[in-house]
């Protein structure tokens, strides 16, 4: 065959795959958004601090940038980098001042995109968000984000208590209150749950995500009698008063809200599934264990997020899974341990969600057993309730994921397999365990070492490492590193070394329990930042670290595992977030999360506002000569269409080395013009750009 006949049929193959792609593509949805789970549309979160040799700048790195992504760096309108970052997403500004503005340019195919939002350099290691309590005396207690008006900035659910009490205790106690603040400080709304939702660890759970996909998050909660919304409307009877002489709420209806995340508005609500029903059935006949609730985010279909409520854990365990689309709420399925007997008892205080069996659903960990993504068992280790649990890829070095949790009755801690249960080693105590952690803290032991309360500190294999850290509780990913930190309360501290960070002036939440408000990848690189309460009561402190590293990683609120732990995390005894990849000492690239991001029909273009101490939101910015918008329009004619397609195929399987490769037809920059890069123009294709 002649050489031009071979590229007559590479074309015509080529044309051929590009009709059936595009066939495939959802109307407004790339063919990834159509098939991969939907995930938040940031923009950059850049960061600038002030530190002793200039100012620190960190950038926020998506999880469907291409793998190649380059940065350069601006201060007041000049690129301060000689060559395109590729190594890091953090910078030294050795001449930088608190008057600077700095902005981030992404460089794809060589060819910078367009500017970031701005950012102001922060005087210190911490952003103050003020807030203000909405009733006299009530004390911000747990947090949760999420991107609330679609503006690619996180935002902060606050839940707000005066009187509370265990389920074990009786006394009357305060309505609780959710609200939500722009980094700012600027409140949103406020809800008051009412007099007939309990204040206390156990009750209110609750889950901010963006349900519907529409690109703003909702707010998601159990209410009753009594709960006001954002706008001031009444749920149910205004009047009604469940409440009993000893502070326990037995009787009258129980609700699922669906709450706007811009408004505070209710825009849908179920009753609670299950009801309370006899409440001896649940362990008990004076109010305990029937309200023990959990709740959790999990993509049961693979691509859209399911609310998840749970209730009961210590004898009957149940879990009702829900979806909210067009304004509606609709129950998916519902688990019950009185149709599965095996799995009473063995709840946690805490659970966790991720896809354990590789179908690209998550599964409901929940304590020392799980629920599949159809809401059918998968198994149980039967070694009952605890108190802490921890869930990821533990030991990178086997396949599949672990899960670390300690436990009551039978006492103790167990290593074991997220999809079968097969417990992988087992450390045993004669006594109630109540605290367990894990974190790569030792750079010579391969994996993550995990401990708990009495223990030794272990291998990933279960080898006997020593000593263990004297705190069980929260570990961060903060300074330089891959190994992770250890968090108590408001403090950080490297395992071996001492203190890095002590949030003076701050205070934790939760009592014995210790926590701050909350962790998470919200700003910056893809390190955590802190947040937590000043002692006054008056605003929300969000710590970020100003640690120099070559390591890259994309925002870890792009891992489905991570961000799925950032929706749990206020829920009952608060655990921090793992990722569903490895990150450690010896850790090799992180795998591409299969995600796409709502809104997006092709290669993320940021919105343009992120917080700074002042924060403005900042005009989205033209697109100026030089800078490309659009990749797949690979021959610049502002359409893709088949002179892209035909252009592509002349190069087609080149590689970076080849004397044929073309860089404008690597539409993701990865080095190499294949598939993958007929897929992006696909999903584009006869579009005008």
């Amino acid at each position: 065959m002649s050489k031009c006949k071979r590229k007559t049929k590479k074309v015509f193959l080529l044309l051929l795959v590009m009709v059936q792609i595009a066939s495939l593509i959802i109307p407004g949805q790339s063919a990834n958004a159509a098939t991969l789970r939907l995930m938040e549309k940031l923009d950059r979160g850049l960061v600038a601090v002030k530190v002793s040799n200039g100012v620190f700048v960190s950038w926020r790195m998506f999880g469907t940038d291409p793998t190649s992504i380059a940065f350069n760096i601006y201060r007041n309108g000049t690129k301060l980098n000689s060559t395109p970052i590729t190594t890091s997403t953090n910078y030294l500004d050795a001449s930088g001042t608190t008057g600077s503005t700095y902005t981030v340019r992404p460089v794809i195919n060589g060819q910078e995109q367009v500017d970031s939002e701005k950012a102001s350099v922060w005087g210190q290691n911490y952003l103050t968000v003020p807030i203000k309590a909405p009733v006299s005396g009530y004390t911000a207690g747990d947090c949760s984000t999420g991107d609330l008006d679609g503006d690619g900035q996180y935002e902060v659910v606050i839940k707000w208590e005066g009187r509370t009490q265990d389920n074990a205790n009786a006394g009357v106690t305060d309505p609780v209150c959710l609200e939500a603040y722009k980094l700012n400080g600027t409140r949103l709304w406020t809800i008051n749950l009412g007099r007939n939702i309990r204040g206390g660890a156990h009750y209110t759970q609750f889950l901010v995500a963006d349900f519907d996909s529409d690109g703003k998050s909702e707010v998601v909660c159990k209410t009753a009698d009594g709960t006001k919304d954002g706008k001031g409307k009444v749920i149910g009877d205004a009047n009604a008063n469940y409440v009993t002489a000893d502070g326990y709420i037995l009787t009258g209806p129980e609700y699922l809200t669906v709450f706007s995340g811009v408004t505070g508005e209710a825009l849908a609500t179920a009753n609670y599934d299950p009801p309370r029903g006899t409440v001896s059935s649940w362990g008990d006949n004076y109010g305990n264990r029937v309200d023990r609730f959990l709740a959790c985010v999990g993509y049961l279909d693979g691509v859209h997020p399911s609310i998840v409520m749970c209730r009961g854990y210590y004898t009957r365990l149940t879990i009702a899974a829900w979806d909210f689309r067009s304004g509606k709420l609709t129950k998916r399925w519902f688990f019950d341990s009185n149709n599965n007997t095996k799995f009473a008892g063995q709840g946690n205080h805490n659970l966790s969600v991720g896809d354990v069996d590789n179908d690209g659903k998550d599964e409901i960990i929940y304590g020392a057993c799980a629920v599949d993504d159809d809401g059918k068992g998968m198994y149980t280790t039967n070694l009952g309730h605890g108190d802490s649990m921890h869930f990821g890829d533990l030991n990178p070095n086997r396949a599949g994921l672990e899960v670390w949790t300690c436990h009551e009755g039978e006492g103790g801690a167990d290593l074991h397999d997220a999809r079968t249960g097969t417990i992988l080693f087992r450390w045993n105590a004669d006594k109630d365990t109540g605290r367990a952690c894990t974190a790569d803290i030792v750079a010579s032991s391969p994996g993550e070492e995990m401990w708990a309360a009495g223990s030794p500190l272990f291998s990933a294999t279960g080898q006997n490492l020593g000593t263990a850290p004297g705190v069980a509780n929260h570990a961060i990913w903060w300074d330089g590193d891959e190994l992770r930190e250890l968090l108590d309360g408001t403090t950080i501290t490297k395992y071996g070394s001492g203190t890095l960070l002590s949030a003076t002036g701050c205070t934790k939440i939760n009592g014995t329990k210790s926590n701050p408000n909350l962790q998470a990848d919200i700003l910056g690189d893809w390190r955590e930042e802190l947040i937590c309460k000043t002692s006054d009561e008056t605003a929300l402190r969000i710590y970020t670290t100003t640690n120099v590293t070559n390591r890259r990683i994309y925002t870890l609120m792009h891992d489905p595992i991570y961000r799925n732990g950032i929706a749990w995390q206020n829920v009952a005894y608060n655990q921090p977030p793992h990722t569903g990849f490895f990150i450690g000492s010896g850790m090799t690239v992180p795998p591409v999360p299969q995600i796409a991001l709502v809104g997006d029909d092709g290669p993320s273009t940021p919105p343009t506002s992120t917080p700074t101490n002042t924060p403005t939101k900042s005009p989205t910015n033209t697109p100026t000569q030089g800078i490309v918008s659009a990749p797949e329009d690979i021959n610049g004619d502002k359409v893709v269409n088949m002179s892209d397609v035909i252009l592509m195929a002349s190069h087609f399987n080149a590689v970076s080395t080849d004397s044929n490769y073309d860089r404008k037809c690597d539409v993701n920059g990865d080095g190499a013009i294949n598939m993958s890069d007929v897929i992006m123009v696909a999903a584009k294709f006869n579009k005008s750009v």
